[in-house]
């Protein structure tokens, strides 16, 4: 009897595993999106530029840590202003040759005038309006590479916290470049896309949430915040300036 795979045109191809994803691969974006859901769990990549990157092995003071306080200063602002939503760690379908995987994601939703859409197989697609990055030993793509991709594909702000350096930056899209959000005379920073989303930059970088999230509270109650809430609920986020 012949070999099955010799029977059934096709066949052979069906069945060959699928290649691993390697760091310095030059893929299309739907074969990117093919080795990376053939992955095991817990490992991360992206595509820049058509270039397959991975992370190393997350530290705890390097980035983990930094992390969940990010995570939790933006969760408390989505918790206050309806209508905006907050991702870890998602995937961000901007073009065909980019593919980022940000440590922190924030958008309106497409009904209350948000420009990025959830597609049908749970990706976002287009330009979030902020997006942000823990930066240890991916510095050098951060403030390069993927900050290119980033202001060509008009995401509207980037915030890079190089854990290294202790510093915090955050840009802004303005006409066709990224420039930094102008700090306040104690070292904080307010989001002019997002208005409330104050950051108390020293407090941050001292590992202070409750610090910072004191701050964030007075943002929220901001008239600038209240002004941002009617706006949503027209449905007309993108004209904030």
């Amino acid at each position: 009897m012949g070999n099955p795979a010799t029977l059934i045109p096709g066949a052979r191809e069906a069945t060959a595993p699928v290649p691993p994803l390697e760091p310095g691969d030059r893929l299309t974006r739907a074969e990117f999106e093919r080795r990376y859901e053939a992955m095991p769990d817990g490992k991360k990549a992206e595509l820049i530029e058509g270039v397959v990157h991975m992370s190393p092995a997350v530290r705890w003071d390097h980035h983990a840590g930094p992390h969940a306080d990010l995570m939790g200063w933006l969760a408390v602002y989505r918790a206050g202003t309806p209508g905006v939503r907050v991702g870890d760690n998602g995937s961000i379908r901007l073009d065909l040759d980019n593919e980022p995987q940000p440590d922190a994601t924030m958008i309106v939703l497409p009904a209350f005038g948000g420009r990025a859409v959830i597609s049908g197989d749970d990706y976002i697609e287009g330009a979030p309006e902020f997006v942000a990055e823990i930066s240890a030993s991916t510095a050098s793509i951060d403030l390069h590479a993927k900050l290119g991709v980033y202001r060509s594909n008009g995401v509207r702000e980037y915030l890079v916290w190089r854990v290294r350096d202790r510093e915090i930056d955050w840009f802004e899209l303005r006409e066709d470049r990224y420039e930094p959000l102008a700090p306040g005379p104690d070292g904080t920073l307010r989001s002019n896309v997002f208005p409330g989303l104050w950051l108390d930059v020293p407090a941050m970088l001292e590992a202070d949430l409750a610090r910072v999230l004191r701050f964030l509270e007075q943002g929220l109650s901001s008239p600038e915040h209240a002004k941002f809430m009617a706006v949503l609920k027209r449905g007309e986020s993108g004209d904030i300036a």
